[in-house]
């Protein structure tokens, strides 16, 4: 019986890392269609591609908790609620 809980266990937790994980490129398209729409000052416009990039990078890196906080940064400031 704990067999089969640690089991069960272990795979909810690898499955939600990869659903983590898959959610950074909706949040970096969610950035790419709305920054071309915004309107922000120069540089806003810098930070949310600075924000963006990073995220971009850090999931890349295989960080996402990380990727997600600079994400939601460039989020902020388009105004964007996922």
């Amino acid at each position: 019986m704990k067999f089969r809980t640690i089991l069960v266990a272990s795979l909810f937790a690898l499955t939600s890392g990869v659903a983590y994980a898959n959610s950074c490129p909706k949040h970096i398209k969610a950035i790419d269609a709305a920054l071309p729409k915004a309107t922000l000052s120069d540089a806003q416009k810098a930070d949310v591609k600075k924000y963006r990039d990073e995220g971009e990078s850090l999931h890349k890196a295989g960080k996402h908790s990380e990727s997600l906080e600079a994400l939601a940064k460039a989020e902020k400031i388009l105004g964007i609620k996922m």
